[in-house]
């Protein structure tokens, strides 16, 4: 097989050709409805979610067993994400939002229950779907989830409410995370897959958020919905699990998002900083705005190899917690201090709707602060990091 090297990291020929079909996309799909989708505020591009399913981007991560493109490392879903993102960073994580939900279906469900629920996933006209876990009252700390599930005969009743669940308007199916004993913390943690149309299941009105408008969050309550047993992914108390091991991948993608972001707005103010004159000369020529520049790309050069590290171990089998937080954080952080100094090297026509920079700027603050803020992120590192000595 004729393979190439990307940044230090052999590829196949197949994992080129999905990094080259997402940078295309970017391009000639993404990228030129940045603006329009941002100004929707409470829409999600459901034509562009349509098209990417078409070309395999929404599906392109899922077992090919299940009908997916197959490409399972996340080394190749971090670069395929980082060009999705680079087009714009909410369209990019609405486009791949499937793999959000099949992780818990794939670690914690049984054979049935993946050919059911993930084979149409990877049709011409996939479901949108969710996963629930954030509550009013319990953000980063998942094992505290309130949301119950009690047993009644061959059926579980789920009751309570969840807030900030991303594509909640459109999903068909979600992944709920419930306790079947709040008292027991992490090993009361459960997950069922919940169909939309359920009696009891009702959805919030489209959250107005500061950026990524291109990805919508709403709030989902459950009132007394009857869940089959044979809905629950896994045994009674193991969903924490798998919410964990998702999250470890997640949180290496959401570092691949986040480098896409700084690229996009490196890019654009190298282009800009040489287009525009001051002094009688290209800013890119006075030294104030060269070396911000030089530490833009430091600082996304650094969020690439940081989240390629993570990618690598996480496919080698390695408990990675501490290297997703580390690439979580490190990425994040870095996309924002990006991508205001790029507002900054714009001057007042990058506070302006004149350019992208602003809206990059209200996208990037996102990265630091879903699946687990900064803080929590060092909280994790630092854990791990005590556990090793």
């Amino acid at each position: 097989m004729t393979r190439s090297i990307r940044d230090g990291i052999e590829l196949s020929e197949e994992q080129r050709e999905f990094v080259a079909l997402a940078r295309d996309f970017a391009e000639r799909e993404i990228r030129p409805r940045a603006r329009e989708v941002d100004e929707a505020d409470t829409e999600s591009p459901l034509d562009l979610w349509a098209k990417a399913a078409r070309v395999g981007l929404a599906s392109y991560m899922l077992p090919a067993e299940y009908g997916g493109g197959g490409i399972s490392d996340l080394v190749t879903q971090c670069l395929v994400q980082q060009e999705l993102c680079y087009g714009d960073i909410g369209i990019g994580n609405f486009l791949t939002s499937s793999a959000f939900f099949a992780g818990p279906v794939l670690e914690l469900g049984n054979e049935e229950q993946r050919k059911r629920w993930l084979t149409p996933l990877a049709s011409q006209q996939p479901p949108v779907t969710a996963v629930a876990v954030t509550e009013p009252g319990v953000g980063s700390d998942s094992a505290a989830i309130q949301t119950r599930a009690v047993r009644d005969g061959d059926h579980y009743v789920l009751n309570g409410q969840k807030t900030w669940i991303s594509n909640a308007p459109y999903a068909q199916w979600i992944v709920v995370f419930a306790t079947v004993d709040p008292a027991l913390r992490a090993r009361g943690v459960t997950a069922f897959l919940v169909e939309r149309d359920t009696p009891g299941v009702a959805i919030g009105n489209p959250m107005k958020k500061l950026g990524q408008r291109g990805i919508v969050n709403a709030e989902v309550f459950l009132d007394n919905v009857r869940v089959p047993v044979g809905h629950r992914l896994g045994a009674e108390g193991k969903g924490f699990y798998g919410l964990m091991r998702t999250f470890d991948a997640s949180r290496i993608l959401i570092g691949a998002g986040a480098t896409g972001l700084s690229r996009a707005a490196l890019d654009a103010t190298i282009t800009y900083a040489h287009e525009r004159v001051q002094f009688g000369k290209p800013i890119i020529e006075h030294q104030a705005v060269a070396f911000r520049i030089a530490d833009m790309a430091a600082r996304t050069d650094i969020s690439h190899l940081v989240t390629m590290r993570a990618a690598r171990l996480f496919d080698a089998g390695e408990h990675v917690a501490a290297e997703s937080a580390i690439a979580k954080v490190t990425a994040s952080e870095n996309t924002t201090w990006v991508t205001n100094a790029a507002l900054q090297t714009h001057g007042g026509w990058g506070y302006s709707r004149e350019y992208l920079v602003e809206k990059w700027l209200r996208d990037a603050k996102l990265e630091e602060l879903e699946e687990g803020t900064s803080d929590i992120q060092r909280l994790i590192i630092s854990r791990s990091l005590a556990q090793k000595k």
